[in-house]
């Protein structure tokens, strides 16, 4: 799994958790969210391009990010889409959330921005997804709340 900073270049997931307690330990008394969001675009060649974005962000000032890319074939339907955007940031969640809790960060707390919201055609999903982040144990957060996946990660995927 490799992600990317703008400011770091490519950086293996072992790297990118680093720089996430770094720029923690830099600042140890300050309030911290943890933001995973993944958003997608379908290209004219019907390949879906999938951005997950990692965001760290020091509450009142300011936070870095990290995304990666992924790429797949074309996907039918767009309750599929979202239900693998999902699943993504679910799996990058886990895999942070297993390593914060082996070196002491258990405490952090972790939002899953979902690409959804009460407006456009993926409001009648938003209950089926928001379950499935809650069920895994993560705080859920949708449009317009959800700028993770709206902004950050949608940002890369064009």
């Amino acid at each position: 799994m490799e992600f990317f900073s703008p400011s770091k270049g490519k950086l293996s997931f072992e790297e990118t958790f680093q720089e996430l307690i770094d720029y923690i330990s830099a600042s140890p008394k300050e309030r911290y969210k943890l933001i995973i969001g993944t958003d997608s675009q379908t290209h004219l060649n019907k390949d879906v391009q999938f951005v997950t974005a990692i965001v760290i962000h020091r509450v009142g000032k300011g936070g870095r990010y990290f995304f990666r890319r992924d790429k797949l074939s074309y996907i039918e339907s767009l309750r599929q889409r979202i239900y693998f955007e999902t699943s993504m940031s679910l799996e990058v969640a886990s895999r942070l959330t297993a390593r914060l809790a082996e070196n002491g960060y258990a405490h952090l707390n972790v939002e899953i921005h979902l690409d959804v919201g009460e407006k456009g055609e993926t409001k009648d999903i938003i209950r089926e997804v928001v379950g499935m982040v809650i069920g895994s144990g993560y705080d859920a957060r949708i449009k317009p709340e959800s700028y993770g996946a709206s902004k950050v990660a949608d940002k890369y995927t064009k």
